[in-house]
C-alpha cells in the first residue's frame, strides 16, 4: 500500500536523511537505543540521527501509549493501523518545512552518540531453512544425486532455536567449544570449533499472535508480520556435523546470533514486494492452507543482500573488506506470509515479539551463496584474500558485515543498517 509517505520527491529538514544510503524519511525503521544519560527507549532512525520518541510523546506530538517502555513488544502487538499512522504522523513531523520542525529537532540525538540495543523481548525463536539454493548446496555435498529431502518443496523446513543468545549488531562473540569428530579421527573431543561459519539471512519480526490452538489463515498472515531485521546465524559446522541427527542443531547454534537493531516495517518496504518467483516445472504446488494469490503476486521481497569480511590482514593493510557473497531475498521458495501460516497450522501461539530466521538466503551462482560452507565448498577451495590470507573457515579476530538494501526504479532506496559482528577466541 503505497501513499505519501513513499513519494521520491519528499525530503526532510534532517539534511542527512536526503540521500541518506539506509535511512532517508521514506524508511523510519523503529528501535531501541539510549545515550550517556539516559535509559533504553524507543527511537525511529532518520538520516544520521536518531529520533526519540518518548521526548517526542511529551510534546503531545504522537500518541504516548504507543511509544513507551524499553521494548517494542506493546506497539507490534496494536498491528499495522496504529503502526501505519505513527508512521505517516512522523513522516510528517519529520518532513521538510514541517510547522513543528523545532519541537522535533529538540527531540533528535546524533545516531554517533547512541547505542543500540536489541528491538524487542524475543520470547521465541524459530530458524526456517526457505532458502532452496543454500539447501541444495549443502545438501549436494552430502547427498550428490538427491540433495533435497522428498518433503523440502512441500513444507517449509524450521526448528525451534533459542532467543537467549541472540545480540544486536556490533556484539563480538567468543568462538564456541564443543564435541568434534572430523572424519581423519576415531572419536570425538571437546574443543573450540574449527569449522565456524556465517549464515545470511532475514529476520521477521511477529506482530499480533494468535492464541493457543489457533491457527493463522494465509490470507491473514502478512497482518501478523511487524517488520524486518538482517540476522546472521552463526554456525559451528564441525560441532554441527557431529551432533545434528537426529534432532538437528543444537550446540553448533546457540552460542550467538547476531541481527540488526532497526526493524525495517512493512509499510518501509511496500514498493519493494513483487511476486513470488514460480516454482520450477515439475515441482509440486502448495497445498491448500499455505496457498493465497495475493501472496503469491506480491508477498516476496526484492532486497539485495551483501556479505562482508574484515580480517586482521586486510585491517593491517589499509585494505577494504571482502565481499564474500551478494544475494536477494527474492531467492527464498516460501514467502514470509506462508511461513507465518505453517508455524501457526498446528496451534503454537506466536506472541508479539518473536523472531523467525528465513535461513540462508543464497542465489543460482557461485558469487550469490550465503555461507562459508558453500563459498569454499567445505572448506575444500579456500577464498584467497587481497592481503594474502586464505579462509577456508572464520578465523579468530575475523569481522563479518551484512547489508541489505532494497531498491526499485521510481522509488527512493532504503537499507537495514549493518548486521556487524566479529570472533573473539574460545574462553
Amino acid at each position: 500500500m503505497l501513499d505519501h509517505t513513499h513519494a521520491p520527491g519528499l525530503r526532510s529538514f534532517v539534511t542527512s536523511a536526503n540521500g541518506h544510503e539506509d535511512f532517508p524519511i521514506q524508511n523510519l525503521p523503529l528501535g531501541v537505543f539510549s545515550t550517556e544519560a539516559g535509559a533504553p527507549r524507543l527511537g525511529v532512525a532518520i538520516g544520521d540521527m536518531v529520533l526519540d520518541l518518548a521526548r517526542l510523546s511529551s510534546t503531545g506530538l504522537i500518541n504516548r501509549a504507543a511509544t513507551g517502555g524499553a521494548a517494542l513488544n506493546a506497539f507490534f502487538a496494536l498491528g499495522s493501523g496504529p503502526r501505519r499512522m505513527l508512521r505517516a504522523t512522523l513522516s510528517d513531523l519529520l518532513a521538510e518545512h514541517s510547522p513543528h520542525q523545532q519541537a522535533v529537532q529538540d527531540c533528535l540525538h546524533p545516531a554517533a552518540d547512541c547505542d543500540m540495543h536489541l528491538p524487542a523481548h524475543i520470547g521465541d525463536y524459530t530458524d526456517f531453512y526457505a532458502g532452496i539454493q543454500h539447501a541444495e548446496n549443502v545438501g549436494r555435498q552430502f547427498r550428490p544425486d538427491n540433495p533435497l529431502l522428498p518433503n523440502y518443496k512441500y513444507v517449509p523446513i524450521g526448528y525451534h532455536g533459542r532467543a537467549s543468545s541472540i545480540v544486536p549488531s556490533g556484539t563480538a562473540l567468543h568462538r564456541p567449544n564443543g564435541q568434534r569428530k572430523p572424519a581423519t579421527e576415531t572419536v570425538p573431543s571437546l574443543g573450540p570449533s574449527r569449522n565456524l561459519d556465517y549464515e545470511l539471512e532475514l529476520g521477521i519480526w511477529i506482530g499480533p499472535g494468535n492464541a493457543l490452538g489457533e491457527t493463522i489463515p494465509i490470507a491473514n498472515a502478512a497482518d501478523h508480520i511487524a517488520g524486518y531485521c538482517l540476522l546472521n546465524d552463526w554456525s559451528a559446522r564441525d560441532i554441527q556435523g557431529w551432533e545434528y541427527q537426529p534432532l538437528g542443531p543444537f550446540l553448533a547454534k546457540n552460542f550467538g546470533s547476531s541481527i540488526s537493531p532497526w526493524v525495517i516495517t512493512p509499510e518501509a518496504l511496500a514498493p519493494f514486494r513483487i511476486a513470488q518467483a514460480k516454482r520450477p516445472s515439475g515441482d509440486p504446488a502448495p497445498l491448500p492452507y499455505l496457498w493465497d494469490e495475493a501472496d503469491q503476486a506480491e508477498g516476496a521481497l526484492s532486497i539485495r543482500l551483501d556479505v562482508l569480511l574484515m580480517t586482521p590482514g586486510l585491517r593491517e593493510k589499509g585494505l577494504p573488506p571482502h565481499r564474500l557473497g551478494r544475494s536477494d531475498a527474492r531467492h527464498l521458495y516460501w514467502t514470509p506470509a506462508q511461513l507465518v501460516t505453517h508455524h501457526a497450522s498446528g496451534g503454537c501461539n506466536l506472541r508479539p515479539g518473536d523472531l523467525f530466521g528465513t535461513g540462508t538466503i543464497s542465489g543460482p551462482i557461485e558469487t550469490s551463496f550465503g555461507s562459508l560452507l558453500e563459498v569454499t565448498n567445505g572448506g575444500r577451495r579456500p577464498v584467497t584474500l587481497e592481503s594474502g590470507e586464505t579462509r577456508r573457515f572464520l578465523e579468530d579476530g575475523d569481522e563479518i558485515t551484512l547489508i541489505a538494501r532494497a531498491e526499485r526504479e521510481g522509488a527512493v532506496s532504503i537499507g537495514f543498517g549493518p548486521c556487524q559482528g566479529s570472533i573473539l577466541p574460545a574462553r
